[in-house]
């Protein structure tokens, strides 16, 4: 069964680290990922699999969230120019949307292995 509050909190975690990475170099958002799916596995427990699952969830989820909130800005900022630069704003945030989720694909990976080992450090499931 999934633990949502591991998940929201281990995408919390990534979150406010990845905009401490844009101010503070060397922190990095992919950095930032992995230690929110750390502490979503930790929190999670329950062993490997648990951990690998709520870490997967956590980096997803931010990806996926990220992502869409960029592509819905750069869509709608767009109406300024008019019906001929909605268009092209239209488009290009659905181009914008779909290098997110590929992002996000590879986030969610890299949350899932790093969650996997927070749920191996706390073989015991927090409720």
């Amino acid at each position: 069964m999934t633990n949502w509050r591991a998940v929201i909190i281990g995408f919390l975690v990534a979150t406010v680290l990845s905009v401490v990475g844009v101010v503070v170099p060397g922190i990095g958002q992919l950095v930032a990922v992995l230690f929110g799916g750390f502490v979503a596995g930790y929190l999670a427990g329950g062993g490997l699999a648990s951990g690998f699952w709520h870490g997967l969830l956590a980096g997803a989820f931010g990806g996926l969230v990220g992502g869409t909130l960029i592509a819905l800005i750069v869509a709608i900022s767009g109406w300024a120019a008019g019906p001929i630069g909605g268009l092209f704003s239209g488009v290009a945030g659905l181009g914008i949307l779909f290098v997110a989720l590929a992002i996000s694909f590879v986030m969610a990976l890299e949350s899932a292995i790093a969650g996997a080992v927070g749920g191996v450090l706390n073989p015991n499931p927090r409720r």
